[in-house]
């Protein structure tokens, strides 16, 4: 049974980076000071805003295509040759 400490990984990771391209390495920079920002800030998921359908111009928008002459023959329209 083999006991992993920090440093056996630490040494893994370096021994596999040296077998990595340029560019791979970036990605894997880029990806640990990712990871870093993510702990740093904590690992709740923000709260997302509440809805306002009458605050919200796209959602005032919506079914605006359900009356004529919009959707009368809107299917023939869209696939018809």
């Amino acid at each position: 049974m083999k006991i992993n400490t920090i440093e056996t990984f630490k040494d893994k990771l370096i021994d596999n980076m040296k077998k990595l391209p340029e560019p791979d390495i970036q990605e894997v920079l880029d990806f640990m000071e990712f990871l870093i920002r993510k702990r740093s800030k904590g690992t709740t998921v923000p709260h997302k805003a509440e809805i306002e359908p009458a605050r919200d111009p796209i959602l005032k928008l919506l079914g605006i295509a359900n009356v004529d002459p919009f959707s009368n023959k809107i299917d023939q329209d869209l696939y018809s040759q």
